[in-house]
């Protein structure tokens, strides 16, 4: 069964592939291959989003992020950015509301998005703090059809190279999937205190701006 709730469009699959790739404008069939696909597309939106002056820039909005979005995924899916029209979630824990994002955008942007241009003026412990709150909530509005989890790492990594940290290594988040999903929930309670542990333990801190 898909994770997404029926009544959209949004939830077509293509044809022949039992469910398991979505709708797309090349036609693939295979998971694989899409996943293959997908990483690709993200490595080089990673070499255009440090490439440009994102991380130089004072101002880091949601428009930008939709059109990381658009610009990943824009050749594949047909809803690439832009925001999602139907309810989502994952393993019985519902996300934010359809109707409920444009607002909570707002709000992320407002609240998180904002600040962005002081993160270098920030101590370790607010960073952790910053990192860990907006990431969460990030997640939990998951704006996007597709491809929020990897979209909100390449927020953080700008975050933290912003602050004049390195890109985050995600791998202990991998080894410990079970308690990052956990702390994502607690996020829903106001608790970042886990995620925080996860953000503590990943941020790397560079030496030289200048080897990045």
């Amino acid at each position: 069964m898909s994770k997404y709730h029926i009544g959209s469009t949004e939830d077509e699959f293509e044809p022949g592939a039992n469910n398991t790739v979505l709708l797309n404008k090349l036609k693939l069939t295979n998971h694989e291959e899409m996943a293959e696909v997908e990483t690709q597309l993200l490595l080089k939106l990673y070499e255009f989003v440090f490439q440009s002056d994102a991380v130089e820039s004072e101002s880091l909005s949601v428009a930008r992020i939709i059109e990381w979005h658009r610009k990943w995924l824009g050749n594949v899916y047909y809803w690439a950015g832009e925001l999602r029209t139907v309810n989502m979630g994952k393993g019985g824990f519902e996300f934010a509301a359809a109707a409920q994002i444009p607002k909570l955008l707002l709000q992320f942007e407002s609240k998180y998005l904002s600040n962005f241009k002081r993160l270098n003026l920030f101590s370790r412990q607010e960073i952790v703090g910053y990192l860990a709150e907006s990431h969460v909530e990030f997640i939990l509005i998951h704006p996007f059809r597709e491809g929020n989890g990897r979209l909100s790492r390449l927020l953080l990594d700008v975050m933290a190279v912003k602050a004049g940290f390195g890109p985050l290594d995600y791998q202990l988040w991998e080894q410990h999937k079970d308690f990052y999903f956990k702390s994502i929930q607690a996020g829903l309670a106001g608790d970042y205190q886990y995620i925080g542990r996860l953000v503590e333990d990943v941020l790397i801190e560079k030496r030289d701006k200048k080897d990045f």
